[in-house]
């Protein structure tokens, strides 16, 4: 897959990269404890799960996917040999999380001149807006423009894959203001307008809903 600088490389995990995802997840922090299954998993199914169930489902999903031959669950970044960063891209079903945000349902019952055809929930569209979730960038290889490559990479895969539209539900960070980056595995509405993403609303005062439609 085509990188955003020549650097930076991003491929789908598959089960032969999964020690690869060990790594950029890591053991400490929220991504070592969710393992990007927040947006599967509903509220009381979330409350039930664990570090180990949730590590143990993306694996099952990246296996399932590969043997199946649906598409991955997210992508890798390298740069060089190492494993720098990931990205959970999936058709915005995949997520039944979002579908349960009435904010983002209500947000996009209107979009499009007041039509109801791009919620969550609805099946004439199934799978053809595919959403970006979460970002993940290993210490040591923030502000290298990993982020950047991921998002570009899954704006290709998903385009590979049939989708009409790639979102994002990133954070509004205002000039000069720091924030940790346990706040912002959603990524940030400046990554993603650089992508070529446009704002279609706001599900709050600093949560942008971002999408990008696709030829």
């Amino acid at each position: 897959m085509g990188t955003s600088d020549g650097v930076v490389r991003v491929e789908p995990l598959t089960a032969d990269r999964w020690d690869d995802a060990v790594a950029v997840f890591g053991t400490r922090g929220d991504p070592a404890s969710c393992w990007c299954q927040f947006f599967r998993l509903g509220g009381e199914q979330w409350r039930q799960s664990t570090v180990q169930t949730n590590r143990e489902a993306l694996r099952s999903q990246c296996q399932e996917a590969q043997a199946q031959g649906r598409p991955a669950p997210g992508l890798l970044a390298y740069l060089g040999r190492e494993p720098a960063g990931w990205v959970a891209v999936a058709p915005r079903q995949d997520y039944p999380r979002l579908g349960r945000n009435r904010a983002l349902v209500a947000l996009l019952a209107v979009t499009d001149g007041g039509a109801a055809r791009d919620a969550p929930d609805d099946d004439q569209q199934e799978g053809s807006v595919w959403s970006v979730t979460c970002f993940v960038v290993r210490t040591g290889f923030r502000r290298r423009g990993v982020a950047a490559a991921l998002l570009d990479g899954a704006v290709t895969y998903a385009a590979e894959h049939g989708a009409a539209a790639v979102e994002g539900y990133p954070v509004d960070v205002a000039p000069g203001v720091r924030r940790a980056s346990s706040e912002l595995y959603h990524g940030t509405r400046s990554t993603f307008a650089a992508a070529g993403f446009a704002e279609i609303g706001r599900t709050s005062p600093a949560r942008p809903v971002m999408r990008r439609a696709l030829a």
